[in-house]
């Protein structure tokens, strides 16, 4: 086989291999974030739904003719349900994401995921957070922008909590599990309160370290009240 030949092959191998690359890149980049936009979505209006529906449902009793209210039946957390909406004004006004329990891969393919064991939105603790920073919709891709001050708002159907961010993003490895600590020393905190902590990838396209940022509880109001003044404003 002459050497032209070869050449020929080889750039014919070359070209192919360039085109399956762009073709995976465009997977990852565009397909994702369409599929993540459609699947996050998708879990707030049926969030929204259920949140309505329980409001509207009728007053039971704990008895016939008692005339006692019945206690709505609580929420059900397991792996991949949502249970609250997110919203970050430092992101953009449109910007919201549903909050869905646990963090396995395919949990984060559709929106937020939840640390499984920390605290829940507005309890004693931390309420512990991770998201995407790129693919699957990108949620975190301005993660770096945070500064302190900055509100982070959670929607849970009956109270808005605004946390107030407390720093600026941290940089550590995957292993710092101390982060989502119930009280995260490394973030200046002295003791017990109600905080919130976001996690997410870096470097931007990679996954070696995690940038890290605290907030804590500044104000509750609940959602018949309309929408915070940090959302408005």
């Amino acid at each position: 086989m002459s050497v032209r030949v070869w050449v020929r092959a080889f750039s014919e191998i070359c070209i192919t291999a360039g085109a399956l690359l762009v073709l995976f890149v465009a997977y990852v980049v565009l397909w994702t974030g369409v599929r993540a936009a459609d699947a996050s979505g998708g879990r707030i209006d049926s969030l929204r739904d259920e949140w309505a529906q329980r409001a509207s449902a009728p007053v039971g009793s704990t008895g016939a003719g008692s005339g006692t209210p019945a206690p709505s039946p609580a929420p059900v957390h397991r792996e991949g349900k949502p249970f609250a909406v997110m919203h970050v004004p430092r992101f953009g006004k449109d910007w919201e994401w549903p909050v869905l329990e646990g963090t396995a891969t395919r949990t984060l393919r559709e929106g937020l995921g939840h640390y499984t064991g920390t605290a829940r939105p507005g309890e004693a603790g931390n309420f512990a957070v991770a998201g995407h920073r790129r693919t699957y919709g990108d949620p975190f891709k301005d993660f770096p922008a945070l500064r302190p001050g900055d509100a982070v708002v959670i929607d849970d159907g009956t109270t808005w909590f605004t946390y107030r961010v407390d720093s600026e993003p941290y940089r550590t490895v995957p292993g710092d599990v101390g982060v989502v600590d119930p009280v995260p020393r490394k973030a200046g905190y002295g003791g017990p309160g109600r905080y919130l902590t976001l996690t997410t990838c870096d470097p931007e396209w990679g996954s070696s370290h995690r940038l890290i940022v605290w907030a804590h509880l500044d104000a509750t109001q609940p959602v018949s009240k309309g929408v915070p003044r940090a959302l408005t404003g």
